[in-house]
């Protein structure tokens, strides 16, 4: 078992949505509870963190991990514009003191995905606004919370929009060709190539809905947010779309300096291990800079990196290779790959050589243990390995601390290293946190 000094920062991520519960004012929480909605299941109460968070914190340093990363909400602190709630900051002042009671190093996300639906109603993420509107509660948090945190990551996967667009414009493609193979339109919604292309992107989606269902969806959206499409975070974009992801991360950067020089600030990203076959080379890099390569202008300077992977994806002559039959898989539906992190570290590293590594986030979906044990082991050796070559990684956290709800997919895929019966919310620590804790000192 390989082990990394003390002041290695060791821990595991959690995002305020997935786990908190009650998010009422977010445009997830409107969207989960639509009639024609794209998740399985509403979110509710999910596992409580919003009032059990002390449980959890100390049960992830009982475990002997010492950083926990997690999420402020955007749509809780400023659930209308300009109006800041007294009582939800206060809210995120004691989970940031409890983690300081148990000798925890707090990483705050300000933005997991999830936004006010305020925002979506102005035009959400493909609104020029969103710069300043982001920048100002970006500087209101570090005003509050700024002098007990020194680490903040603006923006969770902040290449997720454009890795969504590119999956939708695959998935439009997929489904006309088989609809023109086939001639029977019925066969559009039976699921199986919208199975394959789920497991393309490190989120929970569901693209199983039939067509038809899908232009109710849409309907009923423009009733409510005005907008057949609306553009939250999680939505298709292009360029321009992920530009303005990049402005409002490097706003909110200057703002949170000016108010705290000294805290430390960077961005996430989403990304895959690119690998190709013989033909393929030009597509695996082609897909590297869309998902990391074009950002580096905008990042080099931030005062760290926040990686996040889970596995790899292979690039032939004619694009995506399928995963050979009996390849393990995850419940996400991508393969099991935890040697990607460190090709991923090493990767980055080259190409942005002056900025520290944290890994935000690796982990696996799977219900067996045993399993994720085995995928921390190789993965946390993987990064050892950079550390021993003198690349500076600071930090890992595995997501995720808890099982929770993922996405548009719901509760059963369980990536967490405590399960929670949510009929009654009591926790039970899995072997793999005590497992993970064991490799400090």
């Amino acid at each position: 078992m390989v082990k990394f000094n003390n002041d290695f920062m060791l821990g595991a991520s959690t995002a305020a949505h997935q786990v908190e519960g009650n998010n009422t004012n977010s445009d997830y929480w409107v969207m989960e509870n639509m009639e024609y909605t794209q998740f399985v299941e509403p979110s509710g109460s999910a596992v409580d963190h919003y009032n059990k968070y002390r449980e959890d914190i100390k049960m992830l340093a009982d475990a002997g991990l010492n950083t926990y990363r997690f999420s402020v909400e955007w749509a809780r602190i400023e659930p209308e514009q300009g109006h800041f709630d007294e009582k939800e900051i206060e809210h995120y002042r004691d989970v940031i003191k409890c983690c300081r009671e148990y000798g925890v190093e707090p990483v705050v996300t300000l933005m997991h995905f999830t936004s006010p639906m305020w925002l979506i109603k102005l035009g959400g993420w493909d609104n020029e606004q969103v710069v300043d509107l982001f920048a100002n509660y970006a500087r209101y948090v570090t005003e509050q919370l700024g002098n007990d945190i020194n680490y903040i990551c603006t923006i969770n996967e902040a290449n997720m929009r454009l890795q969504i667009g590119a999956l939708m414009e695959r998935f439009k493609k997929q489904m006309m060709a088989k609809m023109a193979a086939s001639q029977n339109s019925a066969n559009s919604g039976d699921g199986k190539p919208q199975e394959t292309m789920e497991g393309q992107v490190q989120v929970g989606l569901n693209l199983s809905n039939p067509m038809e269902r899908m232009k109710k969806a849409a309907m009923e959206n423009a009733r409510i947010f005005g907008d057949p499409q609306p553009h939250t975070f999680v939505s298709a974009t292009d360029a321009n779309g992920d530009m303005l992801v990049i402005k409002a991360h490097i706003a909110a950067k200057k703002a949170i300096k000016s108010v705290k020089p000294d805290m430390k600030v960077g961005i996430t990203l989403s990304l895959h291990d690119c690998q190709s076959i013989e033909g393929g080379e030009d597509k695996a890099l082609k897909e590297w800079n869309e998902e990391f390569g074009h950002y580096i202008d905008y990042i080099k300077d931030d005062d760290f990196f926040g990686l996040q992977n889970y596995t790899r994806t292979i690039y032939g002559p004619d694009g995506i290779v399928p995963v050979p039959e009996g390849t393990p898989m995850t419940l996400m539906d991508y393969e099991v790959y935890p040697e990607a992190l460190e090709n991923v570290i090493r990767r980055v590293h080259k190409e942005m050589p002056g900025v520290p590594i944290m890994v935000t986030e690796n982990g696996i979906a799977t219900s067996d243990d045993e399993q994720r044990i085995g995928f921390i082991e190789t993965a946390l050796s993987g990064v050892h390995n950079c550390i021993t070559d003198g690349i500076p990684v600071i930090g890992y956290c595995h997501w995720s601390l808890i099982d929770n709800f993922e996405w548009q997919k719901g509760y059963a895929l369980t990536f967490g290293l405590c399960a929670v019966d949510r009929s009654t919310q009591i926790r039970s620590p899995k072997p793999s946190l005590k497992y993970l804790g064991s490799h400090l000192g």
